[in-house]
């Protein structure tokens, strides 16, 4: 059987999108965080500065794993049942529609979780929204 006949499971592109959003978004939060308070109306220093550079990391530990995870078996899912899946010249149009409605499935848990990541990050809410779960009250 050759390498490209193989294809994921549900459950396999489940892990693995988790898997992968999560180590991603771990990796790169410090940058985040610093380019978030670089674009804040309160500006660098009083948004935090340096200081506390993993504040909002618990929404995206919460919300990472999840929004990954639904993007890529949403992905995975609507490529192999498409309509447009039994046809080669659709194949890119097929991928596109796909990955957009895998995009829009993840921003129902991405978009809330970047809310309350933002604005612990920039500390919006003051000495109310000390951390992720702090935050989400406020929100």
């Amino acid at each position: 059987m050759a390498s490209e006949d193989i294809k994921p499971t549900f459950f396999q592109s489940l892990a693995a999108g988790g898997a992968a959003g999560t180590a991603v978004d771990l990796l790169f939060f410090p940058i985040d965080t610093v380019k978030t308070r670089l674009q804040s109306s309160q500006g660098f220093l009083r948004a935090g500065g340096f200081n506390g550079i993993y504040k909002g990391i618990g929404s995206v530990v919460v919300g990472s794993a999840p929004g990954a995870a639904l993007f890529f078996s949403t992905y995975e899912t609507m490529k192999k049942h498409s309509p447009l899946s039994e046809s080669k010249s659709f194949a890119p149009l097929n991928h596109m529609l796909s990955a957009s409605l895998g995009e829009v499935t993840a921003c129902l848990v991405r978009v809330p979780t970047e809310v309350i990541k933002t604005r612990t990050q920039t500390m919006t809410y003051g000495a109310l929204g000390k951390s992720s779960f702090d935050a989400a009250k406020q929100v």
